[in-house]
């Protein structure tokens, strides 16, 4: 897979497209709450598998942290470390902008998943779009 910024148009809707599949269409999160007012501030991450949008994710800078959002891969890609990959990008833009941590909120089915890439759970469960989350973060030194 290879991850790139979305810079132009297109490569934002790809990365918009493989957002709703997921979150809208897979997990029923409301379209208003998945594509929201940030997506114009936000840095947006696509992953393509021989030109085909496969992951997608978006990046924040808020207070000390870059915030990692809307991580995703297509689920028939699932399992093949895109995951990791796209992360490990948003990673690299957050430590080349002089940022030292990293903070997401998680689904809790994918806390373990974060945890083996370093990221420690730092609040106590709580619900977004319905789903249940737990807030992590990462020191990137």
């Amino acid at each position: 897979m290879i991850v790139k910024i979305a810079e132009s148009t297109e490569e934002k809707q790809d990365a918009y497209h493989v957002r709703t599949v997921v979150f809208v269409e897979e997990q029923n999160v409301p379209p208003e709450e998945e594509l929201d007012d940030y997506d114009e501030l936000a840095i947006h991450f696509i992953g393509y598998e021989d030109k085909k949008p496969i992951a997608a994710s978006r990046l924040r800078f808020v207070e000390e942290y870059g915030k990692l959002e809307r991580i995703c891969v297509l689920k028939e890609y699932r399992g093949q470390s895109h995951g990791k990959a796209i992360i490990q990008a948003m990673e690299d833009v957050i430590s080349n902008k002089g940022y030292v941590k990293a903070k997401l909120n998680a689904q809790t089915h994918a806390e373990e998943f974060y945890q083996k890439l370093g990221y420690k759970t730092v609040s106590g469960e709580f619900l977004d779009a319905g789903i249940p989350h737990v807030t992590m973060i990462k020191e990137l030194i």
